[in-house]
C-alpha cells in the first residue's frame, strides 16, 4: 500500500467502521447459508437404501459437501478479519482465558466439524488427555483448530487426526493428514508467521496467509511467566502429511 493510500486509510476511521460493519453482515449471511447447508447434509444421507422424494443423488450430495467446505472457509477468514480489526492481543480485547477441560475442546472442535468432514468422506480421530485441564481462551483456541481442520480437508487424502498432549510446560494441539504434506514455501510460511508481522499475499496458491497470521497472534497472547505460545507447520506426524502445530505455555 502506498503511503498516501496508506495515510488516507489512517485517516477515515468511518472508512473503517463501514468496511468492519460490511464485514460483519457478510458473515452472518454465510453462517446462515452454511448452517443450511449442514442441515442438508444432516437429513439426506448421501446413498438412500429406501428411494425419497427429491432427494439428492450421491453426486448432488457432494457437492453439497463441497459448498459447505468454501462457505466454511470464507467464514473462517471473515472471523479472522473482524478479530483483527478489533487488535488481537491489544488492550481492551476481549481475551478470556480460564482452566478448561481439553475433554470439552476436543468434543466442541469434533462437533464443529463433523458434518463437514462426513460429507468429505474424512475420517477424524482424536488423540487427548481425557483428565487434562489447561488455561487457555476456549473461543478464540476453537477457532484456530476449526481453521487448522478446514485447511487439512484440501489436503488430506481421507483422515485427520486431532491430539492434544502434554508436553513438559506447554500443552501442545495438533491437527494432522495424511496428504502429501506442506510444500516448502508453506513451511517456511509457518515459521515467517511467528518472526513478522507480515501478512503476504500469494496468488499462484490462492492464500493470503491471513490464517496463519491469525494463529499466531492468538498463539501470542497466551503467556505465562516468561512463555509464549506459538504455532509451526510441520511434515510426518502420526500420519505422515502435513501438520498442524499450536503450542500454549
Amino acid at each position: 500500500m502506498d503511503d498516501d493510500l496508506s495515510q488516507h486509510y489512517q485517516g477515515s476511521p468511518e472508512l473503517l467502521m463501514f468496511l468492519a460493519s460490511t464485514v460483519h453482515d457478510m458473515k452472518n449471511s454465510i453462517s446462515v447459508l452454511s448452517g443450511t447447508l449442514e442441515h442438508l447434509l444432516t437429513n439426506v444421507p448421501a446413498t438412500a437404501a429406501v428411494p425419497v422424494p427429491a432427494a439428492p443423488e450421491p453426486a448432488q450430495y457432494q457437492q453439497l459437501g463441497q459448498m459447505l467446505y468454501q462457505t466454511r472457509r470464507l467464514n473462517d477468514s471473515l472471523i479472522q478479519l473482524l478479530a483483527l480489526y478489533k487488535e488481537v492481543g491489544k488492550p481492551g480485547y476481549p481475551f478470556d482465558p480460564g482452566p478448561r477441560s481439553v475433554r470439552e475442546l476436543v468434543e466442541q472442535v469434533e462437533g464443529q466439524a463433523r458434518i463437514l468432514l462426513q460429507s468429505r468422506g474424512i475420517a477424524f480421530e482424536t488423540d487427548f488427555a481425557p483428565d487434562a485441564i489447561w488455561t487457555f481462551d476456549e473461543e478464540l483456541v476453537i477457532g484456530v483448530l476449526v481453521h487448522a481442520i478446514n485447511n487439512a480437508i484440501r489436503y488430506t487424502r481421507d483422515r485427520i487426526r486431532l491430539s492434544v498432549r502434554v508436553d513438559g510446560d506447554y500443552l501442545e494441539l495438533r491437527v494432522e493428514d495424511n496428504g502429501d504434506g506442506f510444500p516448502p514455501t508453506m513451511l517456511a510460511a509457518g515459521a515467517q508467521a511467528m518472526d513478522v508481522r507480515d501478512v503476504q499475499v500469494r496468488f499462484s496458491s490462492n492464500s493470503s496467509g491471513l490464517g496463519l497470521y491469525f494463529s499466531s497472534e492468538v498463539a501470542r497472547m497466551h503467556r505465562h511467566r516468561q512463555r509464549t505460545g506459538a504455532i509451526a507447520l510441520e511434515n510426518g506426524g502420526e500420519l505422515g502429511g502435513g501438520c498442524f502445530v499450536l503450542r500454549l505455555p
